[in-house]
């Protein structure tokens, strides 16, 4: 009994599953459909690349890059592969049910057939009929006939109905071990391909590690860049907050207690007015639906905490992504909003643009041209400027970031291609 239930509650789970389990494959397709996307990306850029003279930092960056890409790759077809697995076992599940009623329904008509057959001559349903003691008890006798005759037509069309819902299932369970069997093809490929760049990337690091002054050195001055950044970063945030609240106190009729209230919170807090709250809760909404800022590139460093590609035990941080991308790339605004402020990079003459989407800002640094200036409108994938080039390494990294006030987001949960 225990058996029979559980075997219903798995069916009843699956009809519940089966919508959203197809979502989830389609969801998990597309997102290994842009992992591919990036990857070839990442091969052609190489390839355009081989000619020139690269830095061995450059290629355990690009190396880095790759094997990232293919663990994301390798972890969603193993996602794939449970899913399908889960969905395989469901319909086993209904297959079997299906075989054990239609065994019951076959026997039992079976058996109405034998008695159909025994009883089958016109004599006997008159003889039947006949022998009735009276009208009424005639009349029942006729409407059994009739009701028996019905029953045996339903029944032989339920049969008919479940063997065609079992052959649907059958054919479906065929299609979805086919499909197993291809992405576990898919798996062990993705894993050989992996260990091969990682065995190429271990071969580059013990080459570099020989000079091990000169690396030191390396990675100290970019750390030190990399912190000065984000310290120019972290104050134009908080002074654009700031220039951005005065404008919204300048605008509104507001008592002098709400007037001071956002002065107070004035560099770490948006002040949102009813637009800029549709604004927000728009951007909001479209979380993981954002374009990416830039049509062509893959992540090159993602976001977070992450060790050293080099240096294992030295770890490095980044508050938003770097997308490696053609230079001259078009870069564009993820999100309609306003431009807070254009500010240029000390040192280079590249740029960064700062967008406000109600309380939410997005940041892009690195940008060699600006068509956009402090406070104008931009709408949805406008172009703000184009990426600036690398002078050593040729290509071009835009870095991206997504803050909610001075909270920085992982970008990559807000874009999509």
């Amino acid at each position: 009994m225990t058996r029979f239930f559980l075997t219903i509650l798995l069916i009843a789970t699956g009809f519940i599953a089966k919508a959203q389990g197809g979502a989830e494959q389609k969801k998990l397709e597309d997102r290994k459909a842009q992992i591919q996307k990036e990857i070839l990306e990442l091969n052609n850029r190489i390839k355009d690349e081989s000619s020139k003279e690269k830095s061995v930092l450059a290629k355990i960056e690009d190396g880095r890059a790759k094997i990232k890409l293919n663990e994301r790759l390798l972890y969603t077809t193993n996602k794939q592969a449970l899913l399908i697995n889960d969905e395989i076992y469901v319909n086993q599940v209904k297959t079997n049910k299906l075989k054990a009623e239609l065994k019951v329904l076959k026997e039992d008509y079976a058996n109405m057939l034998v008695r159909a057959y025994k009883t089958r001559s016109d004599q006997s349903r008159i003889m039947f009929l006949l022998s009735s003691q009276g009208f009424l008890q005639a009349y029942k006798r006729l409407q059994y006939m009739k009701q028996y005759a019905s029953f045996r037509k339903i029944q032989g069309d339920e049969i008919k109905s479940k063997m065609a819902e079992l052959d649907t299932l059958l054919k479906k369970l065929t299609v979805q071990k086919q499909e197993k069997v291809r992405l576990l093809t898919e798996i062990d490929n993705a894993k050989d391909v992996l260990e091969k760049e990682k065995r190429e990337q271990e071969d580059l690091v013990r080459s570099i590690q020989k000079d091990k002054k000169k690396l030191a050195a390396d990675i100290t001055r970019k750390k030190k860049e990399s912190r000065e950044i984000q310290r120019k970063i972290d104050a134009m945030i908080r002074a654009a907050i700031a220039a951005a609240n005065k404008k919204t106190a300048k605008k509104a009729s507001e008592s002098k207690a709400t007037t001071a209230a956002a002065a107070k919170a004035s560099t770490t807090k948006i002040t949102l007015t009813k637009e800029g709250k549709i604004v927000s809760d728009n951007f909001k909404a479209n979380k993981g639906r954002l374009p990416w800022p830039v049509e062509k590139g893959y992540i090159s460093t993602g976001y977070g905490t992450q060790p050293h590609p080099v240096m294992k035990n030295l770890e490095i941080h980044n508050s938003g992504v770097d997308i490696t991308t053609e230079p001259g790339t078009n870069v564009r605004a993820v999100f309609g909003g306003e431009v807070m402020s254009v500010q240029v990079i000390q040192g280079t003459r590249n740029k960064i643009v700062y967008l406000q989407h109600g309380d939410f800002i997005t940041v892009y640094y690195n940008l060699a041209t600006v068509n956009v200036s402090s406070g104008d409108k931009v709408s949805l994938k406008q172009s703000i400027g184009t990426a600036a080039a690398n002078p050593t390494t040729g290509n071009s990294v835009i870095k991206f970031l997504v803050l909610q006030n001075t909270t920085y987001l992982n970008p990559s949960t807000w874009i999509t291609k």
